[in-house]
Order: structure tokens, then C-alpha cells, then sequence
């Protein structure tokens, strides 16, 4: 079977999924979402006690449960139970926590919003020929990604701003120089890393977009690293708070952001599970 791998968050936990293409659906480890509802310090436990329960009065769940290999976070496929999308809903039901109906709406409707729609667009991007012709480090490879990830989603997909924006009282180049200062940074080197990442945290500065800077700018430097170096970001491997403070000091210092990139680099870079989980995690950094 050819699979997808996802990993959503919830409450900071991790949710991993698998696409089975045979049967054209998702299933879900139940072991992480036992994890995220009830703040266990033993999840595989609790979640065997509940599928004891089941089998002992005969409930038809039990037979629907699927074992399928996922990465576990030292990097092996293990065996994990899973249900599918068309019965996590009543397992769910089952676990007594005040956390399930939250869950259950974050479940339900998380993938309608504009975030759920875009990842699912990026997660193309790797299958796509268009990532094959981007002009890697160029600003219209920039807007090609952001089009390619918000077309239809934002009126401005793709386009370069013309306002003025801020955030955690940091204000992003001004619009009325953007042109040229994106011009600027298009010209910076990116013969090695260093160089590459402080190009990256120009363009960050830079915020060309309204919205989706941040995920559209990480699969840009993804793209540098695998021309110039042969390498790419795992990801996983950074925690949201790390990065997200790292950035925030970037400005000033770009050393704490080339210590957490140059750590989680991989030669991984044909990997399609590595692309999907990159996604995964570059989206979560930017929930609130």
C-alpha cells in the first residue's frame, strides 16, 4: 500500500496519521489521541485498558482496530493500533475525559479552515511538477509557492503587499520600500548555510504577504538547502517554542536559529514522509 503520513496537534500533543490509498482513507493512532485528551503519563496503558473493556463486552469497535507501521520519535516504524476516520469518532466517545468533546470539534471541523485547506494543498506540492521548476532563492519562487499554498483561499495569494503589518509589536519592512528591499535580499548568497539562513531571516523580516510568510518562507528555504547543500530541515526535530523564540531574536542574532537548523538537518531530502511531516510542523508553529 502506498501511504501519506500527517501529524496534527492538539493541545501540543502530536497526532500522527496515515493515508491508505487501497481504501481511501485516513487512520489514526489512538495512542496519541488517548495522549492528547487526557494528559496520561502512560497512554499505551490507558488505551489498553479501554481496548480490554471493549473486547470483554463484545463491542464491535474492537474489531475495527488497524495495525499499521508509524514513525515513533526515535525514528523506527513500530506497529500501532489505529482506527479509521469513519470510527475514531465512536472510539472517542469512549474515553471518559473532559477534553473529548473539544477534541471532537477540533477533529470534525479543523481541516475546513483556511490552515487545513492550504496544508492540504502544500502536501502536493512535493508530487507537483512546479516545485521542480521554481528559481530557487528569487522572489517570484516565493510568491509562486504562496500562490500554489493559498490560491482561492486569500485574494492576495501570491501577491506582495502594499500595507504596512506588525506583530508582537515587531513592525515588517515597510511597504513602500518593499520592492526594493526584496530585490536586495533576492542578491544575498546562499553558498552555505550560514548564508542561507541569514537570507532566510531577511525574507522573515521582510514579511512580503499579508498572511502565510512563515509557512511559505520555510519550504523557500527548504528548497535552498536541498540545491546548494543537499540537505533540508527536519523539522520534528526543533520544538515551536525554540523556533518561535529563536525568530523572535533572529533581528539582532541569527546564531540561535543556525545552531537549531544546522542540529536538525537531514540528508533525507527525497523523502516524501520527510516533506509531509516539514508541513505538519511548519503549520503548527503558526497556531496561536
Amino acid at each position: 500500500m502506498d501511504h501519506k503520513i500527517s501529524i496534527r496537534f492538539f493541545n501540543d500533543h502530536e497526532v500522527r496519521a496515515i493515508w491508505d490509498d487501497d481504501q481511501n482513507k485516513w487512520w489514526f493512532s489512538i495512542v496519541d489521541i488517548i495522549a492528547a485528551i487526557t494528559d496520561s503519563p502512560r497512554p499505551r496503558k490507558y488505551w489498553n485498558d479501554i481496548k480490554r473493556k471493549l473486547t470483554q463486552e463484545w463491542n464491535q469497535l474492537s474489531a475495527k482496530i488497524g495495525q499499521l507501521k508509524l514513525v515513533a520519535s526515535d525514528g523506527k516504524k513500530y506497529a500501532t493500533d489505529c482506527f479509521s476516520q469513519d470510527d475514531i469518532v465512536d472510539v472517542i466517545k469512549t474515553i471518559p475525559n473532559k477534553n473529548t468533546l473539544t477534541f471532537l470539534d477540533w477533529f470534525l471541523y479543523s481541516d475546513n479552515s483556511i490552515d487545513g485547506q492550504s496544508k492540504k494543498k502544500a502536501y502536493t506540492l512535493f508530487e507537483s511538477n512546479l516545485i521542480h521548476d521554481f528559481e530557487i532563492g528569487t522572489v517570484k519562487s516565493l510568491q509562486q509557492i504562496h500562490a500554489y499554498l493559498f490560491g482561492g483561499l486569500y485574494d492576495f495569494a501570491g501577491q506582495i503587499r502594499t500595507k504596512n503589518i506588525s506583530k508582537w509589536g515587531f513592525r515588517f519592512a515597510s511597504a513602500e520600500f518593499l520592492d526594493t528591499t526584496l530585490q536586495s535580499i533576492e542578491r544575498m548568497p546562499e553558498t552555505n548555510l550560514e548564508q542561507i539562513i541569514k537570507k532566510y531571516i531577511e525574507m522573515n523580516i521582510a514579511h512580503p504577504f499579508m498572511e502565510g510568510n512563515g509557512r511559505t518562507a520555510r519550504i523557500w528555504l527548504d528548497l535552498m538547502l536541498k540545491k546548494q547543500l543537499q540537505k533540508s530541515v527536519d523539522w520534528s526535530k526543533i520544538s515551536k517554542n525554540d523556533y518561535m523564540n529563536a525568530m523572535i531574536a533572529s533581528p539582532h542574532s541569527s546564531e540561535t536559529i543556525i545552531h537549531l537548523i544546522q542540529h536538525a538537518l537531514t540528508d533525507d531530502i527525497h523523502s516524501r514522509d520527510m516533506f509531509m511531516k516539514g508541513i505538519n510542523y511548519s503549520y503548527y508553529y503558526e497556531e496561536e
